[in-house]
């Protein structure tokens, strides 16, 4: 698989679906990898009419893993991005990002607007976000890591996936778990088409519907009686909203 570099940290990537429609960048959410929209679904029905861009994002995946927290600060986050695009030489895409991928979102459109066609984000929203449940875990307890992980999601997670998000670098995921800032301070400014969408058990949801009232250009969608974790995993309920807003 290719990488693209941003200095001194490699971020892996892959490329399918369709050659010659437009791009479409896929950002997964904490804990995840590019494999997400393979298994769930998106992968293979969105790229029948988009040139699909998947990453790992650092941390995470086949990319590089930093255990500095400084490593994972939101403009390095952006850079990644944006060293990718470059790689292929692609000016603009789409971007659809999930929960830490739908943050990332809003950083872009804040940081990078002019590489942005349209955003799709899920399950998160701009505002400040303390990640106390992190304090005090290095990685390096399991255990320990999961019940951080839980009490930020505000759910539950199956023994399945707990093991899933054990086979990480977990010192790595620690590192990147930081206290996350306000993104978009006027919202007024913030003109790009945006369709924000949550799970309607999803404990951000109240912040995510306060944000698409706040957007000059946004749409909202609720996905009835799902949590966060489950969302994403509706691939038939999410990926006609993504068809239909990106028609």
């Amino acid at each position: 698989m290719p990488f693209a570099h941003n200095g001194p940290i490699k971020i892996n990537y892959q490329v399918s679906g369709n050659p010659a429609g437009p791009p479409l960048l896929l950002h997964h959410g904490f804990t995840q990898n590019l494999y997400t929209w393979h298994m769930r679904g998106y992968a293979k029905v969105l790229g029948a009419h988009f040139r699909l861009i998947l990453l790992d994002a650092r941390g995470h995946g086949q990319s590089d893993k930093p255990h500095d927290a400084e490593a994972y600060g939101m403009g390095e986050l952006v850079k990644d991005f944006l060293a990718i695009l470059d790689a292929l030489q692609i000016e603009q895409t789409h971007f659809f990002g999930y929960s830490m991928g739908g943050r990332i979102g809003f950083a872009l459109a804040q940081q990078a607007p002019e590489r942005l066609q349209k955003l799709i984000i899920g399950g998160a929203h701009p505002g400040q976000e303390s990640l106390a449940a992190f304090q005090g875990v290095d990685g390096t307890d399991s255990a320990a890591f999961i019940s951080a992980f839980e009490a930020m999601i505000g759910e539950s997670i199956s023994p399945l996936a707990q093991e899933f998000v054990k086979a990480n670098d977990l010192i790595a995921l620690a590192a990147s778990a930081q206290p996350r800032p306000n993104l978009v301070e006027n919202m007024g400014q913030f003109d790009l088409p945006i369709l924000l969408f949550s799970g309607e058990r999803d404990r951000r949801l109240a912040k995510i519907q306060a944000c698409a009232q706040q957007l000059p250009n946004a749409k909202f969608e609720l996905l009835a009686g799902v949590n966060h974790v489950e969302a994403i995993a509706q691939s038939k309920m999410v990926i006609p909203l993504l068809q239909a807003f990106l028609a």
